[in-house]
């Protein structure tokens, strides 16, 4: 299974639309278009076809958990989460 095929079916299981994947790779800092997106999924005999490497999956895969979990907790410097206020 390729990387590829893998980012198809998450974005086919979470109903994913390119315009919140787009956001969901902006939340660590990673920006893509729409289009480039679009070469992902498309067929592998498609002229503009692309791979996905491991560095744009990996990039998602750690937006999805923010977008899912929301940011992580800010800690002191002894571990533990720091109270607001």
């Amino acid at each position: 299974m390729t990387n590829n095929d893998i980012f198809k079916k998450l974005r086919v299981a979470l109903q994913l639309r390119d315009d919140e994947i787009v956001k969901i790779l902006e939340l660590v800092d990673f920006r893509i278009s729409k289009s480039e997106l679009g070469a992902f999924f498309r067929k592998e005999d498609h002229p503009k076809y692309m791979e996905c490497g491991d560095q744009i999956l990996r990039n998602f895969l750690n937006g999805l958990v923010i977008h899912l979990r929301g940011p992580k907790p800010v800690k002191d410097s002894k571990g533990k989460p720091k109270k607001e206020g």
